[in-house]
Parts: structure tokens; C-alpha cells; sequence
């Protein structure tokens, strides 16, 4: 099933519900980076949750989520934007991939502890105006706590945040979330009646494998609100990186560690933190970024 992204409205428009299926898009991140299999859950829901948060932007803007602890993962960013087709495409690194712990006493993957504590950072780049920034203590680095924290602390948004990843010995069997966000004006015993049913529901990724969609995640959250929905989208890994902004970055090294790369006659190698793709450049390719820097002013 491709992964999908859908926008709703729930309790007469008082209640925004968004839903997502992110199997696909985990599994490339998985397989571009080799996470092990609680990494896959941390960097999963991170990925999730930027996808999700993503749906109320406008084409060309971009949304990042930086995790900041001093867990074993050493760290992670997820970053997803609208691309000119209206597709999410979303990309995301860990610093430590295979950074791993035994189940927690639950035995669930113990996203928490390789997170452990510090900070998470939410910016939102727009094209056209400054990018806002918002910083909030990990709350439990279980990625969905953490983004409701940041809802409510930075946007004053009530929210209930639910992701999951199910990754099994053979790569990841389901990944996906659901946010039900209660709006301006809205009475306050509707979020109490959704979190009370958000506690009994069925876990994310036991509803999908039953076979349940981005519309099923929505509705089950939601439990006896109406619910209309408004927006699709579809969701793919994509990466911003090209040769091009590899080429600008060596320049930005400067001439001089340009030349120590010359010197030594051998190809030079980039390699995507996001993708992993590698960017490989010749000696006469680095000579040739050379003589684009400028040369130092003899009579100085």
C-alpha cells in the first residue's frame, strides 16, 4: 500500500485531524542508513511526525525537526517538504545508525533511553518570509510526547500525538501516526474525550497490521466525532541534496584546504548525511573548483 498523508476536520471543524501511513518512507531511510532496529523506531517516528507536521504548510516551505539528546543515537534530524506536485517528500539521519538497547520493561523498543534527554528543535522555512523556530525540553524522547509538548509550548495548540514503527529482524513492517489538534474556540471536553479514547485505542501499528489506511488512523482516533475530510497526499523519500550544493560547500572550505585536496592527487569524496549518496570529484575537478577560489593578493 503506498504511504499516504490525509487532512480532516472532525467535531463540526473544532478538531483537525491528520494521518499518515509512512511504511514505505521508514523503510527507505532504513535501508539508506542501515538503522538497527530501535533506531529505526526512533528515527521512524521523528520521520512521521515531520511528515505530519508538514501538511500545513504551503509548496516550496520545508519543516525540520532536530533531536538533540545525549542518548546513544547521538542525536537525529527529520525533514520533510511540499514539493511542487504537492508529493511530502521527507529525509532524515541519525548520528549513531546502529545505536542499540535491550527492550524496556514493557517490551517495546526503548526509543526513550537511545534518545535520552535534551532538546527538540522545530523550524519551519517558508519561501517567502524568516523562518520560525521553536525549542522545547524532551519531554520522554518517545518522539510523540515530545511533539505534543511542542504543540501546545511553542504553538499553543492542544494536540494528541500518537506514531508507531514496527520494525521486525527483516526491515520495518509498519510505520505510521496520527495528530488530532483541537482548534480555537473549541469546548474543552472534546480534547478530554479524545485523549481518554486515544489511551484505550488500538496501537498505530496493530491498526495497520490489520490493514488499516491514513482515513482508518484518522477515524479511529477521532472515535464517535464526525469526521470530513479535506486532503491527500502522497508521501516519498526525497533528498535536497545535488552536486551542485556539494560544489558550493568545497568552495566554502577555502583555497587553502582546496589545495591541500589537490596536492594530493587523488579523488576527493561528499557523502549526504540525509541520503548517503556520495559525490565523488577527480583531481582535475577539484582543480578546477580551485581556480574559482581567489587567489591571494601578492601585494597585500
Amino acid at each position: 500500500m503506498p504511504d499516504e498523508l490525509v487532512c480532516a476536520r472532525a467535531a463540526g471543524g473544532a478538531v483537525r485531524l491528520i494521518a499518515a501511513t509512512t511504511t514505505e518512507l521508514v523503510r527507505e531511510a532504513q535501508a539508506r542508513h542501515g538503522f538497527s532496529p530501535t533506531a529505526s523506531a526512533a528515527v521512524g517516528r521523528l520521520l512521521t511526525g515531520a511528515v505530519l507536521l508538514c501538511s500545513t504548510l504551503k509548496t516550496g516551505d520545508r519543516l525540520s525537526i532536530q533531536l538533540a539528546g545525549n542518548g546513544p543515537l547521538g542525536g537525529a534530524a527529520a525533514e520533510a517538504a511540499v514539493l511542487d506536485d504537492g508529493t511530502l517528500g521527507a529525509r532524515a539521519y541519525a548520528r549513531v545508525p546502529t545505536a542499540e538497547l535491550p527492550l524496556n520493561e514493557h517490551g517495546k523498543f526503548d526509543v526513550g533511553g537511545v534518545v535520552g534527554r535534551g532538546t527538540l528543535h522545530v523550524t519551519k522555512s517558508f519561501a517567502v518570509g524568516q523562518p520560525y523556530v521553536g525549542i522545547v525540553p524532551l519531554v520522554s524522547g518517545e518522539i510523540g510526547d515530545d511533539l505534543a509538548a511542542y504543540l501546545w509550548d511553542s504553538e499553543q495548540v492542544p494536540s494528541i500525538v500518537a506514531l508507531g514503527v514496527l520494525a521486525k529482524p527483516n526491515g520495518i513492517a509498519a510505520a505510521g501516526g496520527a495528530i488530532a489538534q483541537i482548534l480555537p474556540g473549541a469546548d474543552e471536553s472534546i480534547l478530554a474525550g479524545i485523549e481518554e479514547h486515544a489511551r484505550r485505542m488500538p496501537h498505530v501499528t496493530a491498526q495497520m497490521s490489520e490493514g488499516a489506511g491514513a482515513s482508518d488512523l484518522a477515524l479511529t482516533l477521532a472515535g464517535s466525532l464526525d469526521v470530513r475530510f479535506l486532503e491527500r497526499s502522497a508521501i516519498a523519500f526525497r533528498c535536497r541534496c545535488s552536486r551542485e550544493k556539494v560544489e558550493v560547500a568545497l568552495l566554502g572550505l577555502g583555497r587553502d584546504q582546496l589545495e591541500e585536496m589537490a596536492a594530493t592527487n587523488e579523488d576527493a569524496q561528499a557523502v549526504c548525511e540525509y541520503c548517503k549518496t556520495a559525490y565523488v570529484f577527480s583531481p582535475d575537478e577539484v582543480g578546477a573548483l580551485l581556480a574559482r577560489t581567489a587567489k591571494p593578493d601578492a601585494t597585500a
